[in-house]
């Protein structure tokens, strides 16, 4: 784990875990990863250099009371925020919970495609990717607007495209040399 998202990830997933906290503590990242993903607003406002420290801190701590988090993430959530680091809040989510799958014996992965995934997909997909790793694995699925169709599944820092955006673009590469 590298950068600002790496370094408070692994000092959260430490205190997590000796605190013997881990479940809850990636339970209630989870539940905040849902809440940014259903919030054009507070995506918008994570990101948003326009905010002040203040008024960042006291809508990060109204958040973490309302959803009701415990005292380690809703203290980890007010110090990104003092620090100004809220812009990469989904960043130490992933890292968190990659952290903690690694903890486990599980391997991350997850996947974008342009529609939503029947449960069944999710299963079928993530027993390929159990069979091509050797390992467990956690998969996180989206849907990417930008996607035409097919999908692209990222496993730890390897990636594969199946997009048909991405064949799309290389297409409109090769015409223009054309």
């Amino acid at each position: 784990m590298s950068g600002v998202a790496g370094r408070y990830a692994s000092a959260l997933f430490d205190l997590a875990l000796d605190a013997g906290s881990l479940e809850a503590v990636e339970g209630e990242l989870k539940t905040l990863q849902s809440a940014i993903d259903g919030s054009a607003d507070l995506k918008a406002f994570l990101k948003s250099p326009v905010y002040d420290r203040d008024d960042q801190l006291k809508a990060i701590g109204a958040l973490a009371a309302k959803a009701g988090f415990g005292m380690l993430v809703s203290n980890f959530l007010k110090l990104i925020a003092q620090n100004r680091r809220l812009f990469a809040l989904e960043d130490m989510i992933r890292a968190f919970r990659a952290l903690a799958a690694d903890h486990r014996g599980e391997v991350s992965a997850e996947a974008a495609t342009a529609a939503p995934m029947t449960d069944d997909q999710v299963k079928a997909l993530r027993l390929e990717i159990e069979r091509m790793v050797g390992k467990a694995v956690n998969l996180q699925t989206r849907v990417d607007p930008d996607l035409l169709g097919g999908l692209v599944v990222k496993i730890g820092s390897k990636m594969v495209d199946a997009s048909l955006k991405t064949k799309l673009n290389r297409l409109k590469t090769v015409m223009k040399k054309a």
